[in-house]
């Protein structure tokens, strides 16, 4: 099932008897797209168009040969970080209007992106509360997580660049960073009800390890168990 289109459709205040009136298409076939059947690239232009969304947003795995959809709640799975497109990344943190969470060692990859900061900036100064949760550099679980990466000391310069980097963002009132000394198995990246979470595979550099794309959903089990996760993270850690 597509509960993104779906709930896209909710949202305008139109039916598949509309959709397949605009776009000239039986109505059955309207209800395979809701079913989850993807449809034809110019009629999944034309139908986010009618829809005032990006295609990403609909159908996220349709044109990455690295991505798989599994069903409303698993919108996307990527064996490897680097294979998820940086307009997900962008298109994902965007889209919050009232929290995003971020859980992570570093999370250098995201923070040097310039435009992403520039993002984060700019939902601060609208009022959407960031929580940024930084590994601990003098921690045992950095140095442990630096020498199952096989960058020794590196993780923990990393996590510095990091901090360095988020200085002006956490000057705003609706942002906080804090420290954890978690062992971590996902790094986590939340905006609103929808989630990366990115695996911690032992001996694997974090960029090669897999991403679940989640969507919170009337049944979500998945995308609360990791929100629990980084919850008793932010209630352990430090400022």
């Amino acid at each position: 099932m597509n509960e993104a289109l779906r709930n896209a459709l909710a949202a305008k205040g139109i039916d598949r008897l509309d959709v397949a009136a605009k776009l000239q298409v039986d109505p059955k076939t309207v209800e395979r797209w809701l079913a989850g059947r993807l449809p034809h690239p110019s009629t999944r232009t034309a139908l986010a168009r009618l829809l005032d969304m990006d295609e990403q947003e609909l159908w996220p795995a349709a044109d990455n040969p690295h991505a798989r959809r599994f069903g409303p709640e698993i919108r996307a799975v990527y064996p490897h970080r680097w294979a998820v497109p940086r307009d997900i990344w962008h298109q994902h943190f965007a889209s919050a209007e009232h929290e995003i969470d971020i859980l992570v060692y570093s999370g250098l990859f995201l923070f040097e992106d310039a435009g992403v900061l520039q993002l984060l900036a700019s939902k601060a100064d609208a009022g959407v509360r960031i929580r940024i949760l930084l590994g601990d550099p003098e921690s045992a679980v950095v140095a442990q997580r630096g020498e199952d990466e096989g960058i020794g000391d590196s993780m923990a310069a990393r996590i510095c660049n990091a901090q360095a980097l988020l200085k002006p963002l956490v000057t705003c009132d609706t942002t906080e960073l804090r420290f954890h000394r978690t062992t971590l198995y996902n790094s986590l990246f939340r905006a609103d009800n929808r989630l990366l979470a990115n695996a911690h595979i032992h001996g694997v550099n974090a960029s090669a390890a897999p991403i679940l794309h989640l969507c919170h959903s009337a049944h979500a089990t998945l995308f609360s168990t990791y929100i629990a996760s980084f919850e008793r993270a932010w209630q352990d850690s430090k400022l």
